[in-house]
């Protein structure tokens, strides 16, 4: 199984981007949990947001109201919709899936200008 993430890129502060994650030789109903990390310059990864099968959703507080995360059960693929964008949501951004066994993807860059 493999996590393929895409859909980074250079955007102005206000702007919006859409992450995917799609996966590649398994079945997406097959993780119990999936989710988006980042990891800002020079700084510890951190934890974005997650998905369960049942659909609940959380969010870290520096995100939250502004992105959302969804999946596509038809397209094998996970989402992160990210709005309103601020330069300290600039990073690598990886997806993560959890089956018991934990995946990752590789990174995907962020980059937020002022």
């Amino acid at each position: 199984v493999q996590l393929q993430a895409s859909g980074g890129g250079l955007v102005q502060a206000g702007g919006s981007l859409t992450l995917s994650c799609t996966v590649v030789s398994g079945n997406i109903a097959s993780f119990k949990l999936m989710g988006w990390y980042r990891q800002p310059l020079e700084k510890q990864q951190e934890w974005v947001a997650h998905i369960n099968r049942d659909g609940d959703t959380l969010y870290a507080n520096s995100v939250k109201g502004r992105f959302t995360i969804s999946e596509d059960n038809a397209k094998n693929t996970m989402y992160l919709q990210m709005n309103n964008l601020k330069p300290e949501d600039t990073g690598v951004y990886y997806c993560w899936a959890r089956s018991p066994d934990n995946y990752w993807g590789r990174g995907t860059e962020v980059t937020v200008s002022s």
